[in-house]
């Protein structure tokens, strides 16, 4: 996967003669020495993550680490008898939690508790509170609330729940070498599902990708909702997410300014545990 002259042109202001005189990487990332930082060229880098993907995650849950945390994580659910008793477990938080997009947030386990176990249809319980709209969409899929344990012990369920934790993990590698890789991965499988500006904010994946593609910086969150709305609102129409191509434009246009950005303070990244889980949560 490579940028066209066109869009090249396009992302950075160039003209396709001026994109053709020099070296595409040096264009990218503007010299040798910080596409190096970055780890290179990120765009073959996506299309070699997403033709590797089923084999590298296969491999990843077989890891040592992986394997041992799944094995606790599918134990711990068989022989639960209670919802309280499963989400005071470590080993089942961080599971959980990373599988469905919330690894950040497995410190936090008072949090957890509550969130998953409130009532997602009630307004004001707190999942409804919540900015993280990952912890809803948790809620919703298991419901404990209602259903205590019985969607949760169902080996499909489980099964699902250990693939999307092994998947995670992969991704999480995979920003070691091309920052924000994981995030465009998750991005371009979830473009097509969005239908408002809020969506975006509330999502931590879709507001990361958009806000770095746009160039709005990260204050924009300690700014009044309004305000964060009209900051992304104003620079893309949200219904060019319907199409393929724009999203792959978009996609290469946020790789370059997260290696840009990893490259202006050393190399250093995020910590994006939360990047693989869709914002709709498992589908079990």
């Amino acid at each position: 996967m490579s940028l066209s002259l066109s869009d090249v042109s396009t992302l950075f202001g160039t003209t396709a003669s001026q994109t053709s005189t020099g070296s595409l990487l040096q264009i990218l990332y503007g010299g040798a020495s910080q596409s190096a930082a970055s780890g290179g060229n990120p765009l073959p880098a996506l299309s070699q993550a997403e033709a590797n993907q089923a084999t590298d995650i296969q491999t990843t849950a077989h890891q040592p680490a992986v394997a041992r945390a799944i094995s606790q994580f599918t134990a711990a659910v068989q022989s639960a008898k209670s919802v309280q008793q499963l989400l005071q477990n470590p080993a089942v938080l961080q599971v959980l939690l990373t599988a469905n997009g919330l690894g950040d947030q497995t410190q936090y386990t008072a949090l957890a508790q509550k969130a998953l176990t409130s009532d997602p249809s009630d307004p004001k319980s707190l999942v409804n509170q919540l900015a993280n709209t990952a912890w809803k969409s948790a809620a919703q899929t298991y419901d404990f609330a209602t259903k205590g344990l019985s969607i949760i012990q169902q080996p499909s369920v489980i099964s699902t729940i250990a693939n999307a934790y092994a998947e995670v993990t992969w991704r999480n590698s995979l920003d070691a070498t091309t920052p924000g890789l994981s995030n465009a991965l998750a991005f371009r499988q979830e473009a097509s599902g969005i239908t408002s500006v809020d969506q975006i904010l509330g999502d931590p994946v879709l507001r990361t990708v958009v806000t770095t593609a746009l160039g709005i910086p990260e204050q924009i969150a300690f700014q009044p909702l309004e305000a964060q709305e009209r900051a992304i609102s104003s620079q893309v129409n949200i219904s060019r997410f319907k199409d393929p191509h724009f999203v792959e434009t978009f996609t290469q246009q946020y790789l370059l300014a997260a290696g840009q950005a990893a490259s202006s303070t050393s190399g250093t990244t995020t910590d994006l545990s939360t990047l693989a889980a869709q914002s709709q949560g498992l589908v079990v």
